[in-house]
């Protein structure tokens, strides 16, 4: 039995498909707009941890949405902006997330899901995938005020899971995080679904690379 930690944003929620509700509003720029609102989030997280300057994730998704108008030049109203922000909670799960967590669940192993956002909203969010009921609980960084990939929130995993170094996974589609897990001392999934994506070259390697969740049961081991 392992223990398994799922990331959620890009891992098991798919966060581009916020790009369908800011093209209801900016048709014209709403690709280029969502690439750096996504960037800008993840960029505000680590700053943020870095300068010990907590906001929790969704104030950062918002900022970052502020910084992405203005680059585009794309005149959102308050309303319009607030709306978008919540539809993070709507977002829906990758087609293979449901039946591979089913699998991993039937095989015995406990799963989480572990993320930088807080602890209702990811709740929030796994509820409105219809996913929820796959995890044993969330682990969130925000109930130590910090961000992934600082190795007080993997300790806090660790801490809230009781779990073994060597018997907890953590799995990912975020290069940042899945090299924050190693360093760590976890093992750790890569969920690589886009292929031409890299990973950084810091000679901190994933245990195992996989395109799709489908793939991770087969490569647990004992």
């Amino acid at each position: 039995m392992k223990t398994i930690a799922f990331d959620v944003y890009g891992t098991l929620i798919d966060p581009q498909d916020i790009i369908r509700e800011v093209e209801k509003l900016e048709s014209q720029k709403a690709e280029s707009l969502v690439d750096i609102w996504r960037s800008k989030q993840l960029e505000y997280t680590f700053r943020r941890g870095l300068m010990k300057l907590y906001v929790d994730f969704s104030q950062c998704t918002r900022e970052a949405l502020d910084y992405a108008c203005l680059q585009t030049r794309t005149n959102l109203t308050d309303t319009q902006k607030k709306q978008l922000v919540e539809a993070y909670q709507f977002l829906p799960a990758f087609p293979d997330v449901e039946k591979s967590l089913l699998e991993l669940k039937q095989a015995g192993h406990r799963l989480f899901a572990f993320s930088n956002g807080t602890k209702i909203g990811v709740e929030t969010v796994l509820k409105n995938a219809g996913i929820i009921n796959y995890f044993e609980g969330v682990v969130s960084a925000d109930s130590i005020q910090t961000f992934k990939p600082d190795p007080a929130v993997y300790q806090h995993l660790i801490g809230k899971t009781k779990s073994e170094h060597s018997q907890t996974w953590l799995v990912s589609g975020n290069s940042f995080d899945i090299i924050g897990a190693v360093n760590f001392g976890l093992k750790a999934a890569w969920v690589k679904r886009n292929p031409s994506v890299i990973l950084d070259p810091w000679g901190v390697e994933p245990t195992v690379i996989i395109s799709s969740l489908s793939e991770l049961n087969s490569c647990l081991g004992n």
